[in-house]
């Protein structure tokens, strides 16, 4: 089927004249009748018929009009879509996430990334660092947002977003709450560590290299920084963990704080992109717009 003609058959049926869709479409009226003839004779059937000034259609013309208006009303909702797109306003943005950005502040920025991009698809994959970095390398994320400092020569371009301060925490009643102890002594409590391809698990073994101490003792191993929380929480074991997520528990004496002479932990957290890509798709660009002009939190934390 000759969808110029079709188009052109659409109109006049639109507007019930030839006069009218020639002069809608800027072309003249010869022209108009000569691609309705054509389609007409493509198809073997009548479509229009004169009447008056203007037309009328036959049984088979107002079917072919109901049928094609769908899709030239589908096709303005593709370019409408397409244009939401390009402005970034409609899309999908699949976001990889590292625990603590996950659980404590990727929920508010999406919060309000929704309110103003609602037709935005968002899907987003919480893991360790390794799993995150994986992630958008393999092209399963447009963005990464991870806490990290070993980045090797990995192609990843990097927007530092902030610091985050670590605390080291024991259970409320622990008899170290509130002190000042030395590492030595701290490790050899029984630790909640985070699995391997955990960038705070090797921030404290790196710290233990450092000092020159060995490495704690192995007490639980989660894959995840909530449900460690929630065991010291309980009453069991010593953890590095982020004061962003635990400073009100502390401050409820949930959780106690124990403090390390010489140790003052701050720790960067990024929002990562490929390096090899020259530009973000425009809802991966809203989005770091932002959460970088809104949202980047004055401060360490």
């Amino acid at each position: 089927m000759n969808l110029h003609a079709l188009r052109i058959f659409v109109e006049v049926a639109r507007r019930g004249s030839v006069t009218a869709a020639a002069d809608a479409l800027t072309i003249s009226q010869p022209a108009v009748s000569a691609q309705i003839r054509k389609l007409e004779h493509e198809l073997g059937i009548t479509l229009v018929l004169p009447e008056g000034r203007g037309i009328s259609l036959t049984d088979e013309g107002r079917f072919l009009y109901e049928q094609a208006r769908r899709i030239y009303d589908w096709e303005k909702e593709i370019e409408w879509q397409l244009n939401e797109m390009k402005e970034g306003t409609k899309g999908r943005l699949r976001l990889a996430s590292t625990f603590l950005p996950s659980h404590y502040l990727v929920p508010k920025w999406l919060a309000s990334y929704k309110q103003k991009y609602a037709h935005v698809e968002v899907d987003i994959r919480t893991g360790n660092s390794q799993k995150s970095i994986e992630r958008l390398l393999r092209c399963e994320a447009d963005l990464a947002i991870i806490t990290n400092e070993v980045w090797d020569d990995l192609p990843i371009y990097r927007m530092h977003l902030m610091d985050i301060r670590f605390w080291f925490i024991v259970p409320p009643h622990h008899p170290y709450v509130g002190q000042e102890i030395s590492l030595e002594t701290l490790v050899k409590e029984p630790f909640l560590l985070r699995e391997p391809g955990s960038s705070t698990r090797e921030k404290l073994f790196s710290l233990c290299r450092e000092h020159q101490v060995q490495p704690p003792q192995v007490g639980l191993q989660y894959h995840g920084l909530f449900e460690s929380i929630q065991s010291v929480r309980a009453g069991y074991g010593t953890m590095l963990a982020p004061a962003l997520a635990v400073s009100e528990l502390v401050a409820r004496k949930e959780v106690g704080r124990v403090t390390v002479p010489g140790i003052d932990l701050k720790r960067p957290m990024y929002l990562c992109l490929r390096d090899e890509e020259s530009g973000q798709r425009p809802v991966t660009a809203r989005f770091i717009e932002m959460v970088l002009q809104k949202y980047t939190l004055q401060g360490n934390f």
